[in-house]
């Protein structure tokens, strides 16, 4: 299977086409890691999180700005599949981009694999959903700037 293709950092002019990876690179150093040097299980979530927001400020959409805003994306779903275990030292790229959005409610996709793409070792999709901070409630709808800009790059427009 050919892997899809990929852009290494969506810019604003001229975003990339539906269905384009942003790509995130890693390392998995010993802090990443358990004694037996495999990169512990919640490590590979948290870099899902950090692809996430560079994804976001590339797309001029910095997640200081949207908690300045008074809205919040925290994660109500997450389903994830290890598929082969990461050592220390490794080198990888996690990829991500938005599969769906619904409302206010935005499903990304996420690969993690190694630097040269032959080795597969995550496979997740992770759904977000846009509170108001001062309610504690789920928003009517995503603040207009936001909703742009991810719908430049979303799946299903």
């Amino acid at each position: 299977m050919q892997p899809e293709p990929t852009t290494h950092a969506i810019q604003r002019e001229g975003l990339a086409s539906s269905g384009k990876w942003f790509d995130y690179p890693v390392r998995a150093h010993p802090h990443h890691t358990d004694y037996a040097g495999v990169v512990w299980h919640g490590s590979y979530i948290a870099w899902m999180e950090a692809a996430r927001v560079e994804c976001l400020r590339s797309l001029g959409v910095n997640f200081e700005d949207l908690v300045a805003l008074g809205c919040d994306l925290p994660v109500v779903d997450l389903s994830i599949r290890y598929h082969r275990a990461m050592l220390m030292g490794a080198p990888a790229i996690v990829r991500t981009r938005i599969l769906k959005m619904r409302g206010v409610r935005l499903n990304w996709d996420y690969r993690i694999e190694s630097a040269d793409g032959s080795v597969l070792y995550i496979t997740a999709l992770v759904s977000l959903v846009a509170i108001d901070r001062a309610k504690g409630k789920i928003m009517r709808q995503l603040p207009p700037a936001v909703r742009e800009a991810l719908m430049r790059i979303a799946q299903n427009p």
